[in-house]
């Protein structure tokens, strides 16, 4: 289950772009409408849809000059975890907090964690992204020769063609992610939910769409509910930083014999529960246990950082 295709810095599903088009933006054009129109998707939406279309410049732009992701965890989180993030995450918790435990109660996963990537991801909804959804699929998958990419558009078409969206609705970033919770048009398909009741998720608009969306996306991925998904904790001088990694599972029992200290208040997980280390910025920086839903943040997003910046944040707004 593929949310979205750019990362902060990470790019997983992109390949090089490339330096020699093999076909011309109107053969490509044609190309999808015929894919499109053999898809099921209305004649009427596909030519809608695809009539004005040319390169995105600017997604092309953006997309073969990403940032290289060279901060330091110490930075990183600096940045993200910001004293006006946190503050924003508190207003909504306590405007949303009948909300939250509705979700948590259906879905099982906590308002900590979908405050924490509601804040990343879009700054609770306030930065989505002004690129035209279709457009920009249409320039990724022609500039990059991707069928990704190309699927991902006749996905977009085929919201419009169910009457989930029109046409206006779907924007994004410039790599096609839609929303509050910055979903691909497939992952909207499959995952988005209208928790508001009137059938058609709204995830650009609804908070109540959107964060059930997040919950039903981390359900799906393996969540488990009453599990934190990381915790900070201490580490004895003179610590082996090769028992880090996430690869190297342990019980918390095990942990404590090597040396890692839980923090007071940590919540109460049973010995057993297995574990991993993780030292962002070396054995001289912080140190986090990271459990199985630590896992399925990072199918929301394949970075460390990220996913510890999520649980981060969530106990930060949630942390009076």
């Amino acid at each position: 289950m593929q949310r979205r295709p750019l990362l902060a810095g990470l790019s997983l599903v992109l390949a090089t772009p490339r330096i020699c088009l093999a076909e011309d933006f109107s053969s490509f054009l044609r190309s999808l409408r015929a894919r499109a129109l053999a898809a099921g998707i209305p004649r009427a939406i596909v030519l809608e849809t695809t009539r004005d279309l040319r390169p995105d410049q600017e997604v092309i732009k953006r997309d073969h000059h990403q940032a290289e992701f060279t901060l330091s965890w110490a930075e990183y989180s600096a940045r993200v975890l910001s004293p006006t993030r946190i503050d924003t995450g508190r207003a909504k918790d306590a405007a949303h907090h009948r909300l939250l435990a509705a979700i948590t109660r259906r879905f099982g996963v906590d308002a900590a964690t979908l405050l924490g990537i509601w804040g990343i991801e879009t700054n609770y909804g306030a930065n989505q992204g002004d690129f035209h959804v279709i457009g920009t699929l249409s320039t990724l998958a022609w500039n990059r020769g991707s069928r990704y990419f190309a699927n991902e558009a006749i996905d977009a078409m085929r919201i419009i063609a169910r009457g989930q969206a029109p046409a206006g609705r779907l924007t994004g970033s410039y790599a096609g992610a839609m929303g509050q919770p910055q979903f691909m048009p497939s992952v909207y398909l499959s995952t988005a939910i209208s928790f508001s009741g009137n059938g058609r998720p709204d995830i650009w608009h609804s908070d109540a769409d959107s964060l059930a969306s997040m919950a039903n996306y981390l359900t799906k991925a393996g969540w488990r509910a009453g599990e934190p998904s990381s915790e900070p904790v201490l580490i004895r001088p003179g610590f082996d930083p090769a028992l880090a990694g996430r690869k190297n599972l342990h019980s918390l029992a095990a942990w404590r014999g090597l040396g890692v200290q839980r923090l007071p208040g940590a919540r109460h997980l049973p010995d057993s529960t297995m574990a991993a280390l993780l030292l962002p910025d070396g054995a001289n920086g912080q140190a986090f246990l990271v459990y199985h839903n630590f896992s399925v943040i990072r199918r929301y997003n394949p970075s460390n950082f990220y996913a510890l910046a999520v649980g981060g944040l969530g106990h930060l707004v949630r942390t009076a």
